[in-house]
């Protein structure tokens, strides 16, 4: 019996939950199917299903989830956790509330708490801050696929959702537990069933996970779970964190799809060492031999180090991509061009993948046929350092764009060369 079934909306975010949930201790592999799941080791106390339903038309995205619920619930599951982003990241349409609406149903769960708290990103009266600036002041309301223009979570929820969404605030939350219980109890019976919930410090978290540990649904962020395997978990850890996974024998590749500052800032850094090939997606859109030039370009290089390839541009450029191609193009072309291209460079023997971007990170592992994962521990990495097993085994470093140090990709490639040594 599984403790937790998480089901995250993207790979990189599925990743970061497991590797916080093996930092407290408990074995969570992330798997990328349903059917994967029958895989399972028997030690699993938690499994994170990683799917790519974050930008999905809605009814795809609620019967993909459904699938992941209906798999996880036949494991037995004690409790299901839908994982979205901490910034909320949704289109207007989803996926967030109607993913919870049939959660909810599938569950039998009769109120579901949205708890997107992580690290700087906190809640209050409603209101979603980064650090001291409201979500809508924040670059994310520039967002190339998901514009979150709206910082008032309960308004945000209220318009993807069917039925009534009401808030759990602060002063309530952070009263006796009777008293919230009484709180949610009096709401939902008047047929309030969503609740965002505020929530400024990690410690609000440990009245959070009192409140939902025995509900078969609860939805968030990363660090809910972590709060939820210390309350099941009651000081017993049963395992030792793990920093290295097994060997990847082979050569390194880093790609990147994310336009976040940061992520430019790391390529930057990057390029001062090694070979970066910047794709320019207008010139992409028009040149079919593209990816074959990529590929001969790479080809050349990999033997003496690290290559990089990136779409990474600045905003401007992103503009620019977007009128041409439009802002779903210039995503699905983005995507398209990192899937064909892990696997050739797989087949030149790249095994291991440093990738940026959440989407980018889906198409990446699916491409390379990947379906189940072991996860290291959460440490400087950010959580995204992964281990595909097997008689041909690739190691992966991913991360969400906002992610890491300006050296991020140099540290991620030197953990998996220790990896390999310490295999060998």
């Amino acid at each position: 019996m599984l403790e937790l079934g998480v089901i995250a909306d993207d790979l990189t975010g599925g990743v970061m939950v497991a590797s916080l949930l093996e930092r407290e201790g408990v074995r969570c592999p992330l798997v990328t199917s349903v059917e994967a799941l029958a895989k399972l080791d028997d030690d699993a106390e938690a499994v994170v299903i990683g799917r790519k339903i974050r930008l999905s038309p809605h009814d795809q995205a609620v019967a993909d989830a459904s699938r992941s619920a209906q798999g996880l619930l036949a494991r037995q599951a004690k409790r299901i956790y839908y994982k979205y982003s901490a910034l909320f990241m949704s289109t207007e349409k989803g996926n967030i509330g109607p993913i919870s609406e049939k959660l909810m149903t599938l569950t039998g769960a009769d109120h579901v708490l949205f708890c997107p708290k992580w690290r700087n990103a906190t809640v209050y009266l409603g209101r979603l801050f980064v650090n001291d600036k409201m979500l809508h002041e924040t670059a994310t309301s520039r967002d190339p696929v998901t514009p979150m223009t709206n910082s008032n979570l309960v308004e945000v929820l209220q318009s993807q959702s069917q039925v009534d969404v009401g808030l759990l605030p602060l002063r309530v939350l952070y009263s006796a537990k009777p008293t919230a219980e009484e709180f949610l109890a009096e709401r939902i019976s008047n047929g309030t069933p969503f609740f965002i919930v505020d929530a400024i410090e990690s410690e609000h978290l440990t009245r959070v996970a009192e409140l939902v540990a025995d509900s078969p649904l609860s939805t968030g962020a990363d660090e809910l779970p972590i709060f939820l395997a210390r309350h099941w978990q009651q000081g017993q850890r049963k395992n030792k964190p793990r920093t290295l996974l097994p060997p990847a024998p082979g050569y390194e590749a880093v790609l990147a799809g994310s336009c976040s500052p940061k992520s430019n800032r790391q390529l930057n850094a990057f390029e001062q060492q090694h070979p970066l090939f910047r794709v320019d997606l207008l010139q992409a859109a028009k040149d079919p031999n593209t990816i074959d030039n990529i590929i001969q370009w790479a080809a050349d290089k990999l033997i003496e180090g690290p290559v990089g390839i990136a779409t990474t541009t600045d905003h401007a450029g992103v503009q620019r991509a977007q009128t041409v191609l439009g802002r779903q193009g210039a995503s699905d072309l983005a995507e398209d061009i990192f899937s064909r291209l892990s696997t050739d460079l797989h087949k030149l023997g790249v095994r291991k993948f440093v990738v940026a971007g959440g989407e980018t990170s889906g198409k990446v592992i699916g491409a390379l046929g990947i379906d189940q994962l072991e996860v290291a521990s959460f440490d400087y990495l950010g959580g995204g350092y992964c281990h595909a097993g097997g008689v041909d085994p690739i190691s992966l470093v991913t991360k969400a764009g906002g992610a890491g140090e300006e050296d991020f990709y140099v540290a991620a490639l030197h953990r998996m060369r220790a990896a390999d040594a310490a295999g060998n």
